[in-house]
This record gives structure tokens, C-alpha cells and sequence, in this order.
């Protein structure tokens, strides 16, 4: 591999430093000069280490006219740099555990901005504050104020299993963005960001103006990376990469624009030498996911391809956070494509957006489903089973696997009282081993419980649970292996009947239409 010639900007989230550290950067300006030039108040949702920040930071850079830094980039000669004063509100640090640090950090970060910007404000109460510090500004500097607001809503998702504190931390929050309206006149350019995208009835119920761009495709590609960014910009430093295997493993998150790659993914892959590991996902925790499916039996399968009205996206809150919701908005799961029905409403296929998560989250939810900490070992020996076509070997490991799963994980799992609770745990162990496996898989005559796709495969698997006939029956008197037959492989139809007083395989069968 060849010496870079620049660094790579491996947690730096401040322009300058990129720009004159040269350091890789990859240029979003032109979003940045539509923003300035169309409206006044937005709101931007996106997961984490996705370039929020960095955002942010050039656009404080831009409304203080530091037009040296913008040298070579779209925006230098389309932008007059016309100086305003910024307020900056980061919650990006700080301890949010109880009511009274939310404010003493509200009220210590706005001295931090009272300090540098050289005002003087006498209001004690911190919406007050505020709003003081927005009108004094705009009278100590005679121009309207630009605010930037970062990671807006950590002080409720730190608590987000803590209910009191978290409504709490969003009533606090409620009346400190509303100050903001009250301050429209002295007001230049509003620009919120954070993880999720909570009710903005209950949230911004004062800042009824903000625009919402999270999915706005025209600012698909505001945060993350292109393929085409990449192949430009990380020329020099990817070359020698698989960019197929990049591709799949770190590819996919979807805004209605270009596919995206997370930059934290791409900047370790090429400092790791080129590694596939599951870098984003080892920097977050993922418990809070394990405590909504204690709440409730999500099939598994159905969270991760879920359909969803545009309500259900909007509508996440305190009092009511769905999964599928949460999911999305962390970066888990990923648009897949937008349906409009014949009424005009819209509603979202989502899935998993890449290897890396498809991997970390399914093994999450197999250790869950199982009880077992480090089941998915067991996988190892299953997908051998599958690529080499030994059905023997993969119902013996699924009949291992189904022993070992301690009593009280039936005992204590809401989801192990239901039938979907077989296909979850298989679909979950085979989903962390990276096969490409479709639950529900429709067909013209119903739905096949799983398919699973290998180079010379298919595999077309039915389950039952305490029924009379085995399941293989129903796979052929429907035809659901007719769906592959142009695909010229060996079709495996194998049914599998589980016993729910024995809490594992009762029977199976297995036929085998030849390519």
C-alpha cells in the first residue's frame, strides 16, 4: 500500500483543523449554501458519527466569513461571507442523569457563548438566559444571530430508560428551544441536529417553523460518504481495496439520494490497513435495544423488513418509542424504498443497511433470544451445513443449539410464548452469519417462512409448531419452489415441525429438486 499524503480525520469534528491539519475531507458545501440561501429554520436527523457535527462546524466557520478555510471547495466562489455572530449548543458532553444537571450544563454552556461572544446577561432562569443572550448579541454586533444546536436531544436519550427523567429533561428542553420563537426577529439562521427525531409536537411544540430535512432527498447526501466520494477523495488511500467487498460490508444507508457509507467505518477500515471489522457498531450500546423486545414480541424477522406509515417514523416519543422506529433512526435499519398507495399515503419498507450491522445486530438478537452470550458459535458449524448442502448436519446443530437454551430464557422471554419465536432464533443465527436469507418470502401462491440464497442453493424452509403433518407438505402442494426454478440451482424444500413441550425440532422432512 502506498504512503498517504494526507491523515485521516479519525474523530476530528472541527473544519479548520481538517483544512489546515490537511487532513482527507470530503466537501458538502454546496448543501450548506442551499440551506443559507432557501430558508431559515431547519431540523436534521441522522445516526451517530455520521458527520453531524462536522456539519455544524462548517457552517459556524461560514457565518463568521472564515473564507481562507474554503479555499478550492464548491461554496468559495458562490458564498459573499458576510460575518454573523454564532451561538453554539452542543449537549454533546455532560452528565444528564438528574433534573438539575440538565440545567446547570444548559446554564454553563451558555456562559461558555456569553464568554466568547462578550456579553453581558443578568436573567437567571436558563430560558430566560436564552433568550437575553440571542437579543443582546443581535444588539452588541447590530447583525441577526446564527444558533447551531448539536446533539439536541442527549439529555432525554441518555435517560431513555429512566421515563421520570427523561420527561423531565424534555420539558426542560421544550422551554429552552422555545426561546428560540420568541427570538424570531433577532434570528438569522437555525440549524438543530441530533440521533433521533422525537415528536416535534411534544419537543418544538414552540418552534413550529423548523423545517425537518432528515428525509428530504435533497439533502440525501448531506453527512456520510458516496461510493463516488470515495473513489475521488480516498483515492490514493483505498487503492488496493476490495471496493465489492467494501461495498457490502459498509454500503447502504439510504435517504432517497445515493447509498451511504458511514465516514467512521470507511476512515478505520483504511487506518486498520484495510480490515472488515464491525467498527461503528462497537462504539455504540446497543442495551437499550434488548429492553424493548423484553417489552413486547417483536418477531424478529418482521423488524428487520418492516413496512411503516410515515406516522409511525414521526411519532416517537417518551410514552411511546417503537422499535422499528428506533431502529431506523440509530442507524440500524435503513430505507429500502418509498410506497405510495392509490390515496397518496406513504408508508416505508426499511431493511438492514449493510454486513456490519446485519452481523452485529442479528447476533445481538440471537444471544437475546437464546440466553446464550457467545451462541452464535454455534453458526460456524450451521453454515457449512448450508453451503455444502448436508441437511443431516443442519438439523443435528439446530437440535444442539435449541437444547442449549436455558430454561429460564423461556422463562423470562415474553417472545418464546409464540410460534415466531422458532423462526426468529433460526433466522437471527443465520442472519449473523452474513447468508442471504428473505423471511416471508412471497411467492403467487403464499408465503414461504424462509428462503435462503447461496451460490448453488436455495433453500425453502417451512415451520410448524405442534402440528400434525409436517410442513413439507405445504411447500409442495403450493409450488413455492417454482418461484426458483430459472435460477438453475438445487432447491433444498425442507418443512420443520417444532415441539413446544420439548422446546426443540420434533420432525422434519426433505426433498431435493435437482438443478
Amino acid at each position: 500500500m502506498q504512503k498517504r499524503l494526507k491523515r485521516l480525520p479519525i474523530g476530528i469534528q472541527t473544519f479548520s483543523e481538517i483544512i489546515e491539519g490537511n487532513y482527507y475531507y470530503v466537501d458538502k458545501t454546496r448543501f450548506a449554501l442551499d440551506l443559507i440561501n432557501r430558508g431559515k429554520y431547519y431540523f436534521l436527523s441522522r445516526p451517530r458519527r455520521f458527520g453531524k457535527s462536522l456539519f455544524l462546524d462548517t457552517l459556524a466557520e461560514l457565518f463568521q466569513a472564515n473564507k481562507k478555510l474554503f479555499k478550492g471547495l464548491y461554496i468559495e466562489s458562490r458564498y459573499d461571507f458576510v460575518s454573523y455572530p454564532v451561538i453554539r449548543i452542543s449537549f454533546g458532553s455532560g452528565d444528564y442523569f438528574s433534573e438539575d444537571n440538565i440545567i446547570r450544563e444548559i446554564e454553563y454552556i451558555l456562559k461558555i457563548n456569553q464568554e466568547q461572544l462578550q456579553i453581558k446577561c443578568s436573567e437567571t432562569g436558563y430560558q430566560y438566559f436564552f433568550r437575553e443572550l440571542i437579543r443582546k448579541t443581535q444588539e452588541h454586533y447590530a447583525s441577526k444571530v446564527v444558533i447551531l444546536v448539536d446533539e439536541y436531544d442527549k439529555p432525554i436519550i441518555d435517560n431513555i430508560r429512566n421515563s421520570q427523567i427523561a420527561e423531565r429533561a424534555r420539558a426542560i428542553l421544550r422551554n429552552f428551544y422555545g426561546a428560540i420563537k420568541d427570538c424570531d426577529r433577532y434570528i438569522k439562521f437555525v440549524f438543530i441536529t441530533g440521533v433521533s427525531k422525537f415528536s416535534k409536537l411534544n419537543l418544538f411544540s414552540g418552534l413550529n417553523n423548523l423545517e425537518d430535512i432528515t428525509i428530504d432527498t435533497r439533502y440525501a447526501e448531506i453527512c456520510g460518504y458516496t461510493q463516488n466520494e470515495l473513489k475521488t477523495v480516498f483515492a490514493d488511500a483505498l487503492k488496493g481495496a476490495d471496493w465489492a467487498k467494501l461495498k457490502k460490508w459498509y454500503n447502504g444507508y439510504n435517504y432517497f439520494g445515493d447509498k451511504l457509507y458511514n465516514p467512521y467505518d470507511v476512515l478505520l477500515f483504511i487506518s486498520k490497513n484495510f480490515e472488515f471489522r464491525n467498527y461503528w457498531w462497537s462504539t455504540g450500546n446497543p442495551q437499550f435495544l434488548l429492553d424493548k423486545l423484553k417489552e413486547w414480541p417483536y418477531y424478529i424477522p418482521e423488524v428487520e423488513n418492516a413496512v411503516v406509515s410515515e406516522e409511525t417514523l414521526e411519532a416517537f416519543d417518551i410514552e411511546y418509542i417503537d422499535l422499528v422506529a428506533l431502529l431506523w433512526q440509530t442507524g440500524y435499519l435503513t430505507f429500502d424504498q418509498k410506497i405510495i398507495n392509490d390515496l397518496g399515503r406513504i408508508k416505508y419498507k426499511l431493511k438492514i443497511p449493510n454486513l456490519e450491522i446485519q452481523f452485529s445486530l442479528n447476533e445481538l438478537f440471537a444471544n437475546y433470544l437464546t440466553g446464550l452470550k457467545h451462541g452464535v458459535k454455534y453458526n460456524e458449524v450451521l453454515a457449512n451445513a448450508i453451503l455444502k448442502g448436508k441437511v443431516e448436519d443442519f438439523i443435528q446443530k439446530l437440535k444442539e443449539l435449541f437444547a442449549s437454551i436455558p430454561y429460564t430464557t423461556y422463562a423470562n422471554n415474553i417472545i418464546s410464548q409464540y410460534e415466531g419465536y422458532y423462526t426468529s432464533v433460526v433466522y437471527t443465527y443465520l442472519m449473523a452469519l452474513g447468508f442471504d436469507v428473505i423471511p416471508e418470502d412471497i411467492t403467487n401462491k403464499g408465503r414461504i417462512d424462509l428462503t435462503i440464497k447461496t451460490k448453488n442453493r436455495i433453500w425453502i424452509i417451512e415451520f410448524k409448531v405442534d402440528a400434525d403433518e409436517n410442513p413439507l407438505k405445504q411447500i409442495k402442494e403450493k409450488k413455492y419452489f417454482e418461484k426458483y426454478l430459472g435460477e438453475k440451482k438445487e432447491i433444498y424444500l425442507l418443512g420443520i415441525n417444532f415441539d413446544t413441550k420439548e422446546k426443540n425440532i420434533k420432525e422434519y422432512d426433505v426433498e431435493i429438486i435437482r438443478a
